[in-house]
């Protein structure tokens, strides 16, 4: 049975999915602590400490799932391979968690047929897939307040405004996975935000409203988001609003930390976990990478596999390029980013969703099951100052949603103050994309950079983690004369 056959029951033509409640992609590359510690590459895993670790091919620096990717894909070319993990876990900010006695992603998430990367692991593993509820009922925001109206209204009119923010797509980014194919057409577009494309199209206020949840809640304001980023997106869905809302349906029933250990398992290389890393060195000829605890490994080309805000985080000699360090500082990631677990209980819940204004504390919640003691829903926030794990503040915002709603517990992550990954999901700001993205995209000496914030494609997804994985397989290998 292939991965297609496998694929649940599909919605009704118009119901809303995860990715038209969440309307441009707010949780596209979310991921929060599980709590438990991953095992590592079964007898793979390397324990204790050394000063001066054997010499091996590569290094992969970090085992998200670009850099499980790069590794299995390095093995698979007779490379040695050693992956240096900071935390205590593989996967990211990818990671499969539990909440209320349910199994629950507070990281990447979701697959789709229209992500040809990760669809091929779902394919090539024999994933089965499975989806949460549909909302039954919706609450959007108005001019004045919130209204609530049924699921359907609010797709329908999300399509009917969203559709025409991205007319000419099409051209601009006729092939999607080359975004600079028509780089002539971008440098009008490139620097405009998603507020520019808003205040150009003069909605009313309430429609607007109806949409402005979607368009700026990503980062918590519609002025740091590039045009180019979300119509980006738009075009690797297809041009459609359709497909553009059922890219974040379907999700892998055994979790995207189980992917990433699939993934892993399937490469020779060796696992070390909690081996942050403090330096890097390039000599020319070999690469000499010591952690945080002393130790040194030395390899003949590094794969850089961490989220860029981290970068700045390793001193490099040399010294990396101002654009690399000034990527690094400005983010991608959106160290505001928060995603929460809840378990709610009310007299008036049914399975509703519910988006707020950009910079609301709680921006949007959707729901995950319904339970005889209330429902598991998921909620986000791009308030860096909200602490979504005070239940009596936030039962509070979510008063307006769902009048004597109750939140029973609450699980959080603040991504901002993760300090493995110092921000969340990825978000190119205006001006990126034409500007530093293509040169961070290249090897600076014998150090690969990796990572779904740097994909071509699927920036920002776990599609575009797989990609980068094999693009810096290619690149390192290069690098040693393969």
């Amino acid at each position: 049975m292939n991965a297609e056959e496998k694929l649940p029951t599909s919605p009704t033509a118009h119901a809303p999915s995860r990715r038209s409640v969440l309307t441009t992609a707010g949780a596209a590359a979310l991921a929060a602590p599980l709590g438990m510690t991953a095992l590592g590459s079964q007898a793979r895993a390397a324990s204790g400490t050394q000063a001066q670790a054997d010499a091996v091919d590569v290094i992969v620096i970090g085992a998200g799932i670009a850099g499980v990717t790069t590794a299995r894909e390095l093995t698979a070319k007779g490379l040695s391979t050693l992956v240096l993990e900071a935390r205590d876990r593989i996967g990211g900010r990818a990671w499969t968690s539990t909440f209320a006695g349910e199994q629950v992603e507070m990281g990447g998430t979701w697959v789709d047929q229209r992500q040809p990367n990760i669809w091929r692991e779902v394919q090539r593993y024999g994933w089965d897939l499975t989806s949460d509820i549909i909302p039954t009922r919706a609450v959007a925001p108005t001019a004045t307040g919130y209204l609530e109206s049924t699921p359907t209204d609010v797709y329908n009119q999300q399509s009917q405004l969203i559709t025409p923010l991205f007319d000419g797509s099409e051209q601009y980014f006729e092939r999607p996975y080359e975004p600079l194919f028509r780089e002539d057409l971008l440098a009008d577009l490139d620097p405009l935000s998603m507020r520019d494309r808003l205040d150009q199209m003069r909605y009313s206020p309430d429609e607007e409203a109806l949409i402005s949840g979607g368009i700026g809640g990503l980062t918590g304001s519609a002025s740091t988001i590039g045009l180019t980023t979300m119509a980006h997106w738009w075009a690797l869905s297809g041009w459609t609003f359709d497909d553009y809302a059922a890219t974040s349906t379907y999700r892998p029933v055994v979790g995207s930390t189980a992917m990433a250990q699939s993934i892993l398992d399937d490469s020779t290389a060796t696992l070390r976990l909690n081996s942050p890393v403090a330096s890097v060195a390039d000599n020319g000829t070999s690469v000499t990478v010591t952690t945080k605890s002393g130790e040194t490994h030395t390899a003949r080309a590094v794969v850089l596999a961490i989220p860029v805000n981290l970068w700045n985080s390793i001193d490099f000699a040399p010294s990396l390029p101002t654009e690399y360090t000034t990527l690094s500082t400005d983010g991608i990631g959106v160290r505001s980013s928060q995603k929460f677990i809840m378990h709610v209980r009310g007299a008036n819940l049914d399975a509703f969703y519910a988006e707020a204004a950009p910079g609301a504390p709680v921006a949007m919640v959707i729901p995950f099951k319904e339970r005889s003691d209330g429902n598991i829903m998921i909620g986000f926030s791009s308030n860096g100052s909200f602490d979504p794990s005070n239940r009596t503040r936030l039962q509070a915002e979510l008063q307006p949603f769902c009048e004597g709603i109750e939140v029973v517990a609450v699980k959080a992550q603040h991504w901002g103050n993760d300090p493995y990954s110092a921000g969340g999901w990825a978000v190119r700001r205006p001006g990126l994309l034409t500007g530093p993205f293509r040169a961070v995209q290249q090897p600076q000496g014998r150090v690969v950079f990796a990572g779904s914030d740097i994909a071509n494609g699927w920036a920002g997804f776990m599609d575009g983690a797989v990609e980068s994985g094999f693009t810096a397989s290619v690149q390192a290998s290069q690098i040693l004369g393969l």
